[in-house]
Order: structure tokens, then C-alpha cells, then sequence
């Protein structure tokens, strides 16, 4: 599906805010400070940052609750927002009416 390069890939601010907590808590092992790291990774893969707008933060209050984790809820917010699909191996996400592409096993 990702193959070829055609597509537009985005990384939500959601998700640096995430690596930046799990990092400084040990609980993500990193080359480098993730200050640094993650806007290197993204542009040496040519990802797109997709900034967090109040429109993302309030659409998470239209959810129902099948996924009690916040960034979860927003990355899903965001995709329904803006049309987008995700790429997780987070089975909770298939609880929702978001396009998914499948990344676990």
C-alpha cells in the first residue's frame, strides 16, 4: 500500500509529544535525545509533521470510549478529521470508524 513512495506520510505532533514523554521516562531507548532524533528520522524519511488544532482536541469528545489512551484517541481524531488513514498495530483502533493499514503481524 506504502510502497512506490506515492503517498504522503504524516507523523501528528500527538505522537512526538508521546516518544518525547515515553524517552525521558526510560521506557522508549533512543540513538539520541528525541529533541533531536525524531525531526532528524522525519525528514530523512520525508514525513510530514500534522500539528495538533482544536478542532483534533475537541473532535476526541465525539468518540465513544472503546480506547481510554489520550494520544490514541487524538492520533484517531485527527485521522477522521483530516481524512487520513493510520498505520498502527493497536487493535483498539479497529474499534473505530478510521481507516486503518495494518502494521503488526
Amino acid at each position: 500500500m506504502l510502497a512506490g513512495g506515492r503517498q504522503e506520510i504524516y507523523l501528528s505532533s500527538a505522537s512526538s509529544w508521546e516518544i518525547g514523554i515515553k524517552s525521558a521516562l526510560g521506557k522508549l531507548r533512543l540513538p539520541e535525545p528525541a529533541v533531536s532524533y525524531v525531526p532528524k528520522r522525519m525528514a530523512a524519511q520525508g514525513i510530514r509533521p500534522l500539528p495538533i488544532t482544536h478542532n483534533h482536541a475537541l473532535a476526541v469528545s465525539e468518540l465513544p470510549f472503546h480506547h481510554n489512551d489520550p494520544f490514541d484517541r487524538l492520533l484517531i481524531a485527527q485521522a477522521l478529521a483530516e481524512g487520513m488513514a493510520i498505520l498502527t498495530a493497536d487493535r483498539a483502533f479497529r474499534l473505530y470508524a478510521v481507516e486503518i493499514v495494518w502494521c503488526g503481524t
